[in-house]
């Protein structure tokens, strides 16, 4: 399960696309983007194998240009170390957050966020290829509210139905 388990998690933190954002104009969203600047630091189980496996992650967050905030990420899995890095800010034009990721794995992708009473969601729902070359499907939802970061996983192997699903709150 250890190699399904981290395929599986490295497929959704790495599943996003990197696209140009137009530069955020809206003073009201860029603060609330930047209020999340600083460094975080979450666990959490990976529950749905065999047994929980811990699921630990660094989260830097800082200034970007034109408006955006750039951050930086780490999650250790069993005995793999994914990394992710990125850009969010808000598209005024299409009136939405964009998070775009890349990864140390190859992968890049666009989340769209919405906003709504000053919190923040980012979900992704993604069809993937494992290693076996069988499909996964993927999701995950990035929460940001009052100055909190959550992160929840689910990882779903169609041949076998197995779900793998993991939460992980950050704290600064």
């Amino acid at each position: 399960m250890a190699m399904k388990t981290w395929w599986g998690i490295g497929v959704v933190l790495l599943a996003m696309p990197l696209v140009g954002l137009a530069p955020a104009r809206a003073a009201g969203e860029v603060a609330l983007l930047e209020s999340y600047i600083g460094s975080w630091q979450g666990e959490g189980a990976l529950v749905g194998g065999d047994r929980p496996e811990p699921f630990r992650c660094r989260l830097t967050i800082a200034k970007g240009n034109q408006a955006k905030v750039n951050y930086t990420g780490r999650c250790a899995l069993v005995n793999a170390t994914l990394s992710i890095s990125g850009t969010i800010a808000y598209n005024e034009a299409a009136r939405r957050y964009e998070a775009a990721m890349s990864s140390n794995a190859g992968f890049t992708g666009l989340a769209v966020g919405q906003e709504r009473g000053g919190q923040i969601s980012f979900d992704l729902r993604e069809q993937q290829k494992d290693r076996g070359g069988s499909d996964v499907r993927i999701g995950s939802r990035i929460l940001l509210v009052n100055g909190n970061i959550t992160v929840d996983f689910e990882v779903e192997f169609n041949n076998s139905g197995d779900v793998l699903t993991a939460s992980v709150p950050f704290q600064q």
